[in-house]
């Protein structure tokens, strides 16, 4: 008998666009899983991703083929994360507005200053570009949908926050 915890299901991605008529139509669709990451015990997929905010719909760019980083470089993201059983994110902040919708589990929210809250499945987090960490303190995998859209820093006493990104 294994300790690893039940694998999560595959994630379903449908594309929609345009024909050469200008009417909805299906681009793609895939089942893909989350994919491990260096440096912590989370999977991430990346779904699709924006140059701009707003977006461009007529940049036909498969927007999972485009570098989104790991947190954000620019634009818009969407990616699926599954935290794995006792996993922990380093502290970061980014640019960014970012909602979290826990879809199976749950996950412990920490800010700077050590307070915590507990989100469970169907839980909606917004993050306004304030040092956070994940932790899962479960025994199960937490599988969350992040939204970021890239924002401008933070201003504290008219003074821009700066990032804190990962390595």
């Amino acid at each position: 008998m294994s300790d690893l915890p039940t694998p999560m299901p595959p994630v379903q991605r449908v594309v929609t666009g345009h024909d050469q008529d200008g009417r909805a139509i299906f681009v793609s669709e895939d089942f893909s899983y989350p994919r491990p990451i260096q440096s912590t015990a989370a999977d991430f997929l990346l779904m699709w991703n924006t140059a701009t905010v707003p977006a461009d719909n007529n940049d036909e760019t498969d927007g999972r083929e485009r570098d989104a980083g790991q947190t954000i470089n620019a634009g818009s993201v969407i990616r699926i994360v599954d935290m794995h059983p006792g996993s922990e994110s380093p502290m970061h902040r980014t640019n960014s507005i970012d909602y979290g919708i826990v879809l199976d589990g749950e996950i412990e929210l920490e800010l700077e200053d050590g307070a915590r809250k507990t989100i469970a499945k169907g839980g909606v987090i917004i993050q306004r570009g304030t040092n956070h960490l994940w932790r899962n303190i479960t025994d199960k995998v937490c599988r969350i949908a992040f939204v970021l859209i890239e924002a401008p820093a933070y201003l504290h006493n008219g003074q821009p926050l700066p990032e804190h990104k990962p390595d």
